[in-house]
């Protein structure tokens, strides 16, 4: 046998193995999605109430974190850093519209990313059933992402919740058909 079969078989082995939580993460994946598309304006907000919060708490750890460290670069480096994201996060919560066009456009780059991991990840899969898939979903993160960039800043009060659904319902649909080709 050779390396690359060798490396497909325990690659197929460790997703027969957990196969369970690929159906759970791809059965969750499609349902955000839905619900995410189908209140397009409260899943905007919801992202950026979330974000904001993930940087307000992470900022108040990093700030009561810095007295902590001894020696001033590292001091006052980890200082600014916890006021930097206390100030980002409560931007998002203060004013969560002009927070939803900055995270639109960091969706937009990360949607790209994902498309590229979920590319590898397919082309690994492959040639085993529902590799394709995977690939529809790294191709429809990709384009998502330049549909954004194509659109900002117009689109970002309820194309970031949309695009956002579409995006967890393709990955969603993804992991399923892995799930299910994995169980058979």
């Amino acid at each position: 046998m050779s390396d690359t079969s060798i490396v497909g078989t325990v690659f197929h082995a460790r997703l027969r193995a957990n196969s369970k939580i690929l159906f759970w993460l791809g059965l969750l994946m499609t349902l955000l999605g839905f619900a995410a598309i189908a209140f397009p304006m409260l899943s905007t907000l919801v992202a950026v109430f979330l974000v904001g919060w993930a940087f307000l708490f992470y900022g108040i750890l990093m700030l009561v974190a810095s007295f902590s460290i001894h020696g001033t670069g590292p001091f006052f480096g980890t200082l600014l850093l916890a006021l930097l994201a206390t100030a980002a996060g409560a931007f998002l919560l203060i004013n969560p519209f002009a927070g939803a066009l900055a995270l639109t456009i960091m969706v937009g780059v990360l949607f790209v990313l994902q498309g590229a991991v979920e590319t590898v990840f397919a082309l690994e899969m492959r040639p085993h059933r529902g590799w394709g898939w995977m690939l529809v979903s790294a191709g429809a993160s990709v384009i998502l992402g330049i549909v954004i960039a194509a659109g900002w800043p117009g689109i970002s009060a309820i194309a970031l919740g949309i695009i956002l659904g579409v995006n967890f319902l393709t990955t969603g649909i993804g992991y399923l058909v892995v799930w299910n080709t994995m169980r058979s």
